[in-house]
C-alpha cells in the first residue's frame, strides 16, 4: 500500500515579487550596516512581499518604502531612465542646469554641492550648501535625489524654476534657469610666475571623471617642463566622482603611504597605497571649501595625512560613503552604500568633513574672481608657497 503524503503547494513568486526579492537580496548581501538601521531585515522582506504589488510602479513604490527604512539617502532605486542617465553622466557632457546635489543626511534637505563652472546655475549665482526647496513648484521633500535630478535635467533651451533657500537668509527666492548643454572639462592648468621667482603651477580640478587622472598627469608634466617649482591644487567646489580617479590622482603626488581605507560592515576591507615615484616632489598647497566632497575629500585627506600638502580654505562637505551600482533584471538599477572610507590616519569624515590646516573664508562672488588677487584663499596659498620656498632656500 502506497503511503500518501500531503505537501503544501509550492509558493511561486509573481514577477513583481521577484523584483522585490532581488533588491532585498542585494541589500542583504552588500549594505554597509549589518543592523540595517536597527531593523529585522528578514521581517522587512516578509512585509514587503505580502503587499503583493500587481504592477511595476507599485513595485517601485514598495522598493522605495523598503529602502527608506535604512535612512540612507544614497541607497536608492534608479528607475530605468534614471539608471541609464546616471551611467552616462561620467561621459563629460549632459543637458540641464549644471548642479551637483545631495541630500543633507541630518535634515533631509536637498542641498547644492556645487554648480558646474559656466553652467546656468553657476551664472545665476547659486552656491554650495544652498537648499533647493522646490522644482517648478513641487516641494523637494517629496522627491528622491534622483527624481529631483531628473526634474532639473531636460532639453537645452527649456526652462525650470527653482525655489532656493540659504542658511544665512530668512527668505527664500525663485530662480528661473534656461537649461543648456553642460560640457565638463575637469582640469584647468596654468603656470603663475611670482615676483620672488617662485614658479607656481596652478591646477584646478572640477570633477573626478574617468579621464581626470590622465588629464592631471598631463598638466603636471607640462608644468614641470615650464619649470614649475611649487603647486596649488584647487579642489574647491569639486563634488567628487569616481573613487578610483581620486586614488590615481593621489598617486601622482605621493611617494609612499596609504591613500585611503575602505571599511565595510565586517571592518577594514581594503586599503589603497601609493605605488611608485610621484611626478613631482615640489611644495603643494590644496585649496578646499564647503563644496569639496567625496573623492575630493579622499584626495585632500590623503595629501594632508601623509604630510604631502597643506590644506587652506574651509571645512569640506563631509561625504564619506561609497556606493556601488547594481543592475536589476528589469533594466532599473540600485545604488547601495557598500562601505565608508577613512583617511590614512583613520579619520571618518562622513557628516564631519576635513578641517583645513589654515582656515580662510571664501570671499569671492563670481567665477571670474577664482584664483585672482581678489581670491583670499588663493592669495593665502601663494603666500604659503613663497614662504616655504624662502625657508627651503635658507636651509639649502
Amino acid at each position: 500500500m502506497a503511503l500518501q503524503v500531503n505537501t503544501p503547494p509550492a509558493y511561486a513568486f509573481t514577477e513583481e515579487q521577484k523584483l522585490l526579492n532581488e533588491v532585498w537580496r542585494i541589500v542583504d548581501r552588500a549594505y554597509v550596516d549589518s543592523t540595517f538601521n536597527n531593523q529585522n531585515w528578514w521581517l522587512v522582506r516578509q512585509k514587503v512581499l505580502k503587499q503583493a504589488p500587481t504592477n511595476r510602479e507599485d513595485t517601485y513604490a514598495a522598493i522605495q518604502q523598503m529602502l527608506a527604512g535604512l535612512d540612507d539617502p544614497y541607497t536608492r532605486l534608479l528607475k530605468p531612465d534614471q539608471y541609464r542617465s546616471l551611467q552616462t553622466n561620467t561621459s563629460g557632457e549632459l543637458s540641464g542646469v549644471g548642479l551637483q546635489i545631495a541630500q543633507d543626511p541630518d535634515t533631509g534637505d536637498l542641498r547644492v554641492i556645487t554648480p558646474i563652472e559656466g553652467s546656468p546655475a553657476d551664472r545665476a549665482g547659486l552656491q554650495p550648501r544652498d537648499r533647493i526647496l522646490k522644482i517648478d513648484g513641487e516641494v523637494t521633500a517629496n522627491l528622491t535625489l534622483d527624481e529631483a535630478a531628473e526634474r532639473m535635467r531636460g532639453p537645452a533651451g527649456s526652462r525650470v524654476v527653482l525655489t532656493i533657500g540659504r542658511d544665512e537668509s530668512p527668505k527664500s527666492w525663485e530662480v528661473e534657469l534656461v537649461r543648456d548643454r553642460i560640457t565638463i572639462n575637469p582640469v584647468y592648468a596654468e603656470l603663475r610666475p611670482q615676483p620672488d621667482g617662485t614658479q607656481v603651477g596652478y591646477i584646478r580640478l572640477t570633477q573626478f571623471s574617468a579621464n581626470a587622472a590622465e588629464e592631471v598627469a598631463h598638466a603636471i608634466a607640462r608644468l614641470e617642463k615650464q619649470d614649475a617649482n611649487a603647486y596649488i591644487l584647487d579642489l574647491r567646489n569639486n563634488p567628487g566622482g569616481l573613487l578610483q580617479a581620486g586614488i590615481d590622482i593621489a598617486r601622482l603626488w605621493l611617494r609612499d603611504g596609504t591613500i585611503v581605507y575602505t571599511v565595510n560592515r565586517d571592518g577594514i576591507q581594503d586599503s589603497f597605497e601609493a605605488l611608485s615615484e610621484p611626478l613631482t616632489d615640489d611644495p603643494l598647497i590644496v585649496l578646499v571649501n564647503q563644496g569639496t566632497a567625496s573623492a575630493s575629500e579622499i584626495l585632500a585627506g590623503a595629501l594632508q595625512d601623509n604630510g604631502r600638502a597643506q590644506l587652506i580654505g574651509e571645512k569640506t562637505f563631509g561625504k564619506g560613503l561609497i556606493q556601488s551600482l547594481f543592475g536589476l533584471s528589469d533594466g532599473s538599477g540600485l545604488a547601495v552604500t557598500i562601505a565608508r572610507y577613512e583617511t590614512p590616519s583613520h579619520r571618518d569624515i562622513n557628516r564631519l568633513g576635513i578641517e583645513p590646516d589654515r582656515s580662510v573664508s571664501l570671499n569671492i562672488t563670481s567665477r571670474e574672481q577664482v584664483a585672482t588677487e581678489a581670491d583670499e584663499q588663493y592669495q593665502a596659498a601663494i603666500e604659503a608657497l613663497t614662504q616655504q620656498m624662502v625657508v627651503a632656500g635658507a636651509a639649502g
